[in-house]
């Protein structure tokens, strides 16, 4: 291999079983890559004066080969013949450059950590269960970085992943015969993925898995559901992992106006995207054809999303249309989503509830009818000792404040208004009852914006920068 001016991605994809790999170093930086060297089965040999406990303990059972001396350029000039890679991994620059530099001369494989200059190859972070194998690299980087987003990846894996890995290679010969067409195919593993037969596979029920898969293979041209789904209140990162795992199976998904592009962006690319959404003063699809679309589409076999913003059962009429599903006898599921009283607050750094002054919260809509009338339990909301959130009231942030005021609460009691709650975009005002709509207008304060009224507003904290 010739030596090349900038490091090479490489992923430990390949078999490393058996082979020599030369690692300089015997404390904990090394110690990381022998580890994950050992995972793959390679022959690891350490060149280092001292070994930390955990190296020293490998080295007691085999694992390891250790050359205990220096790093100095003959010793390792001696150990580099017949390896395929070398780890330059001591906590001194200077010696892990002398250490690559004598490896890139003999034309072997080298990285020195944490340092892609004198590298020809950089190892990304890697997670592995079994047959499953990802690696994030941020070509030397920011190498911490390139860990950290590892550590996310592991906590959304489940246990059992390589056995399911495993199962579903065994059986893809047997599905391959039973579904030579190559997009049922791919729906009867989706299927599979997505319900107990995953599960099974996990625990090493390989036969309750088998049989589940052939029920799938049995039924699936026409068998469709409906998904409801709650995206949270705006910022893609607070989508539920549920949440994430539907909007990457589905083969359609009909969402509303209040989703921002960048929810959107982690829907499954070849699924169809339909807009549903309703504007103030314009439906652009009535509910009553929501929810027949919904029947129609799932009738039709397929796996329709129907994603909202914030919950789907907190004024997101997702009772309604569970009704129409189950009128048509169509199977739905229902995840929630952290919904806007939540999120908003949350954000805004206003608790909904604090034990001095708020012991109760009162969730609303302030939706007017038709006839501009607000009808609300006003004698209910106008107490102290709770906290009012208030949903889609921005068009009447007048007329709420005004009769919230005729109903008992002071003109001075705290109000607040999160505008784009949780977005990058987020605006928060507070103030009064007497002042909020005032602030509000100035502001030009528009829809989605959530009213939060109470003392806790006065509790509000912002984290120091």
């Amino acid at each position: 291999m010739t030596n090349i001016s900038e490091p090479a991605w490489f992923p430990l994809a390949l078999r490393l079983d058996d082979v020599r790999v030369l690692v300089v170093g015997g404390g904990m930086i090394a110690a990381n890559k022998v580890r994950l060297l050992l995972a793959h089965r390679a022959r690891v040999q350490v060149i280092a004066a001292r070994l930390d406990d955990e190296m020293r303990e490998w080295e007691k059972t085999g694992a390891i080969t250790h050359i205990a001396t220096s790093a100095d350029a003959r010793t390792l000039r001696a150990a580099m013949p017949g390896c395929r890679l070398v780890y330059a991994a001591t906590d001194d620059r200077e010696i892990n450059r002398a250490a690559a530099a004598i490896a890139r001369e003999m034309n072997i494989p080298v990285c020195a950590v944490d340092d892609p200059a004198p590298s020809s190859f950089i190892t990304p972070a890697q997670t592995h269960r079994g047959l499953v194998r990802i690696a994030i690299s941020t070509g030397g980087a920011a190498p911490v970085l390139a860990r950290r987003l590892r550590e996310q990846v592991e906590s959304v894996i489940p246990e059992g992943t390589g056995e399911l890995a495993l199962f579903m290679q065994e059986q893809r010969e047997h599905v391959g015969r039973a579904c030579p067409d190559i997009m049922r195919r791919r729906r009867v593993w989706e299927t599979f993925l997505d319900g107990a037969g995953a599960q099974a596979a996990r625990q090493g029920e390989s036969a309750r898995a088998r049989a589940i898969l052939d029920d799938i293979i049995a039924g699936t041209t026409t068998r469709g559901e409906v998904w409801l789904v709650g995206a949270g209140p705006g910022d893609p990162d607070l989508l539920t992992l549920r949440a994430l795992h539907m909007m990457q199976n589905a083969d359609s998904v009909l969402y509303d106006q209040l989703l921002s592009p960048a929810l959107l962006d982690r829907v499954r690319r070849d699924a169809e995207l339909v807009f549903v959404g309703k504007r103030r003063n314009r439906h652009t699809m009535p509910q009553e054809e929501i929810n027949a679309e919904l029947v129609r589409r799932a009738q039709a076999g397929q796996r329709v999303l129907r994603l909202k913003g914030g919950d789907p059962f907190v004024f997101g009429r997702g009772g309604e249309e569970i009704e129409a599903l189950m009128d048509s006898a169509i199977p739905f599921q229902v995840v929630p989503g952290i919904t806007a009283a939540n999120g908003c607050a949350a954000y805004a750094g206003i608790p909904l509830t604090h034990r001095d002054c708020a012991q109760a919260c009162m969730f609303v809509t302030g939706h007017a009818r038709a006839d501009g009338t607000l009808h609300l339990p006003w004698d209910s909301m106008a107490r102290p000792g709770q906290t009012v959130v208030i949903y889609m009231g921005v068009s009447a942030l007048p007329a709420l404040c005004a009769r919230l005021m005729d109903h008992g609460l002071p003109a001075d009691w705290p109000a607040a208004i999160v505008e784009r709650g949780t977005r990058a975009d987020q605006r928060v005002l507070t103030g009064t009852l007497g002042t909020l709509a005032r602030l509000a207008a100035e502001a030009d304060i528009g829809s989605p914006a959530l009213i939060i009224v109470g003392e806790v507003v006065r509790h509000r904290v912002i984290s120091p920068t």
